[in-house]
C-alpha cells in the first residue's frame, strides 16, 4: 500500500504492507513492483522493505 501525502497531488510518503494499521486514511493499493522503484519511506512496524527483499546491510 502507498500512503499518500496531505494534498491530492502529493507523491506517496510511505510504503506499507497490506493491512498495516499505520497506513492511515490516505492510502491506495499498488502492485508489488511499485514499492521497488522510487525511494519511499518504509513503515517501521510492518517492514515492507524486508518483505520485498530490500534491506540495507
Amino acid at each position: 500500500m502507498l500512503e499518500g501525502g496531505l494534498n491530492r497531488d502529493s507523491p506517496p510518503v510511505a510504503v506499507h504492507l497490506g493491512g498495516c494499521h499505520m497506513a492511515g486514511k490516505r492510502w491506495k493499493g499498488a502492485p508489488r513492483p511499485a514499492g521497488t522503484g522510487r525511494r519511499h519511506e518504509a513503515c517501521g512496524p510492518c517492514r515492507p522493505d524486508a518483505e520485498l527483499g530490500h534491506l540495507d546491510g
